[in-house]
């Protein structure tokens, strides 16, 4: 049974309806790529989803060891790639919350966001810059 249902609305854009919750995202191709860029681009989601996703197993691994990161942001970069155009780097900048971690709590916070689902299904010519602000 199928997850996401995407419909093409014309001029380069697309709506995605998430079936179970009947959330809906839109896209739009960038200005640099013949589009409006008056929503995000496929390749902005991609960015996202592997921020989301990090945040997510984190999440679960905070949860397990008594680990408060309520307020943690990511700021993200995707760098694209000419040729064949793609994403070439995706730049992660995570600023956590001010609350003091000990070495081994940075370590399993660290790990959980390089090893998340997402990160693990991009093709290895994607680099992934991650940085985290303690």
């Amino acid at each position: 049974m199928a997850t996401i249902h995407n419909i093409y609305q014309g001029q380069l854009r697309t709506s995605a309806q998430h079936l179970a919750s009947g959330n809906i995202v839109i896209t739009d191709a960038p200005v640099d790529n013949q589009g409006k860029g008056e929503a995000f681009s496929p390749t902005d989601l991609v960015c996202a989803a592997l921020g989301s996703c990090m945040m997510t197993i984190m999440g679960i691994v905070a949860n397990r060891n008594n680990i408060n990161i309520e307020g943690m942001k990511i700021d993200i970069t995707k760098i694209m790639s000419a040729e064949p155009r793609r994403i070439g780097e995706i730049v992660l900048h995570f600023k956590m919350p001010a609350t003091g971690f000990s070495d081994k709590e940075k370590a399993m916070l660290e790990n959980a966001a390089r090893t998340c689902p997402v990160a693990l299904s991009l093709h290895p010519d994607v680099k992934q810059t991650i940085m985290f602000e303690y």
